[in-house]
């Protein structure tokens, strides 16, 4: 599960926070509210699911965040 102010590292190497859990008014999907630890600290919001899933690297099933 996805804890509200720790950090996640992307698979691509940046880095984030993730401020709030959220949830969609209009289709109750939860979302994950995140901001860049870099540059100019823009704040994301993506789909929880999506947040948590694998993609696939060089052949490779990896996480799409992993917590540092």
């Amino acid at each position: 599960m996805v804890k509200v102010g720790h950090r996640y590292k992307h698979f691509k190497g940046k880095e984030y926070i993730v401020l709030h859990l959220a949830r969609d008014s209009e289709t109750q999907e939860e979302l994950v509210v995140y901001k860049a630890v870099y540059g100019e600290e823009i704040v994301w919001v993506r789909p929880l699911n999506m947040f948590l899933e694998q993609v696939v690297v060089d052949g490779k099933l990896v996480n799409r965040f992993n917590s540092e």
